[in-house]
């Protein structure tokens, strides 16, 4: 029996409950409180986690991978993806057919509906986890998931591999986000430690040939020309229709006879580059020979994709690409894909920010992303608890925010709400859970995230992240630059010595580790 859709429920609900209150109001009795607001996404991932044994978060941090948790109203990504879950029909995969099999959902409400979609998602990756022979306790371990993620990708060897990071750093960083209609959808932070088996060797590290900060994966051949016909004189803008691994590996599929020269993730600007530039990928039809083309990763009616770090990344890539080959910095030679000749494409649509985009280009704006200010560095970090008030505070909300727990409105007031947030927090990291946020709990708050190696010469938001880590755990200001040079190598090797660590002023996973449980 075909589903109702979402939005023909909520309105009968609503017209039922002002009857029913119409009626109490008329017989004299006082009315009930209103129903919560509906919340369908959420009881689809619990649903299809508790029906399929998936981890809940786990089945939420694919699908924002994918999509953001946008269904798109149906309409097919450039890998002829579906729904929230991304399920894909196209020669290499086939998980729309798979998870058809499994649910014994037609194929048309798995790429319709949300409710069905998401059911999908689980479906095909429990059959993933039950073909790598992942036992009860096991599945109920979200680290051990990760080759079954993996393989959700459809990719193989280091991108099946970029995947899954990508999944595991939503994990590790947590998420909230609002979904159409309105509806928030959070994952809570968490360390992680993802049992990567055969994958552990299997990541990208090859560097671009031709743009040294980027990392080299390179497109089938059958999907790029040898050489070029024209001189390169523009660079073209795309956005993917898709997500970042996702994008790369259908570039290597030959079947798709489509590529580009770049690929730009949105999380943390990460670019990768698939044709070399002397050669003619195929982007952008008529204009293939005469110019670089540069994927972003997203969707065009979803502006969420476009982050501050990707505008920053991309306008750094294009610029240095323009002073590379000559390319004038202005809108008739750096183009949309909507606007070269014998296209029939729209992005990257109306979302893009070009104004700022080519500030970033030119060397003449500040970004998207507005103030330069974080809210987050502070030379000391003060113990707050309920009833204490100002930026500190708001700092504590934002990242339980940011990291999926539920701290009330950024305010800078430390109620209720934010109490009970910072208690789920400390119970998560093994921290005492008294709602008061002091050295310990403020180390694991501004360590959170991501756990990559760090040493001397690194930089970054990671660094960042040590950085006001390492002031809060130390009660000594280490500056927060972005850079990790003598300063935080020294600050490095005081927290390691004092907490009996490896002495090295190297991050790794036991530092990292230390840092995220506030010890």
């Amino acid at each position: 029996m075909p589903r109702r859709p979402a939005g023909h429920t909520a309105r009968r609900a609503a017209v039922l409950t002002a009857l029913a209150v119409t009626a109490l109001v008329a017989a004299g009795r006082p009315a009930p409180a209103a129903p919560a607001l509906p919340r369908p996404m959420n009881q689809a991932f619990d649903r299809a986690a508790e029906r399929f044994g998936v981890p809940r978060d786990l089945l939420a941090a694919v699908g924002y991978g994918e999509t953001h948790l946008d269904g798109h109203a149906g309409r097919p990504s450039q890998a002829n993806g579906y729904g929230v879950m991304h399920l894909v029909s196209n020669p290499v995969n086939h998980s729309l057919e798979k998870a058809a099999e499994l649910t014994g959902e037609s194929a048309a409400d798995l790429r319709q509906d949300t409710e069905a979609n998401i059911l999908g998602g689980a479906a095909v990756l429990r059959s993933h986890a039950d073909a790598l022979g992942l036992d009860g306790a096991e599945r109920r371990d979200i680290d051990a998931w990760y080759p079954a993620v993996a393989r959700y990708s459809g990719a193989r060897g280091p991108v099946a591999a970029l995947y899954a990071d990508t999944v595991y750093a939503f994990l590790a960083e947590g998420l909230r986000t609002t979904v159409r209609g309105g509806e928030r959808i959070s994952v809570p932070s968490r360390p992680v430690a993802p049992e990567k088996g055969d994958l552990a060797i299997a990541q990208v590290t090859a560097p671009s040939p031709d743009y040294p900060s980027a990392l080299w994966v390179p497109a089938a051949s059958a999907n790029y020309a040898t050489g070029r016909t024209a001189t390169v004189d523009k660079v073209v803008i795309h956005v993917m229709q898709g997500s970042y691994a996702g994008t790369i590996s259908w570039f290597q599929n030959a079947a798709s006879q489509v590529s580009s020269h770049y690929v730009v993730r949105s999380s943390d600007g990460e670019i990768t580059q698939m044709v070399r530039d002397k050669d003619t990928a195929y982007h952008a039809r008529s204009a293939n020979a005469s110019s670089l083309g540069i994927e972003h990763e997203g969707f065009i009616d979803d502006p969420s994709w476009f982050t501050d770090t990707m505008y920053r990344s991309s306008a750094a890539l294009t610029a240095h690409l323009c002073d590379r080959y000559g390319i004038p910095k202005d809108r008739s030679h750096i183009i949309g894909h909507s606007e070269a000749p014998g296209n029939d494409h729209t992005d990257p649509g109306a979302h893009w920010n070009w104004t700022a985009y080519m500030q970033l280009v030119t060397g003449t704006g500040t970004g998207g992303g507005g103030s330069e200010s974080d809210g987050l560095t502070f030379a000391s970090y003060a113990t707050q608890q309920s009833g204490s008030t100002g930026t500190q505070v708001r700092a504590v909300q934002q990242l339980l925010d940011t990291q999926g727990y539920e701290a009330g409105a950024v305010d800078g007031v430390f109620g209720p709400a934010t109490k009970s947030a910072v208690q789920a927090f400390q119970t998560a990291r093994g921290l005492t859970a008294d709602g008061t946020v002091g050295p310990r709990t403020w180390t694991a708050l501004l360590s959170a995230g991501t756990t990559p190696a760090l040493a001397k010469g690194s930089t970054g938001e990671a660094v960042k992240r040590l950085q006001r880590a390492l002031t809060a755990a130390l009660g000594s200001t280490v500056a927060v630059d972005g850079t990790f040079g003598s300063a935080t190598d020294t600050a490095v090797r005081a927290y390691q010595k004092a907490r009996g660590l490896t002495v090295d002023g190297s991050v790794g996973a036991g530092t990292w580790a230390a840092l995220q449980t506030g010890r």
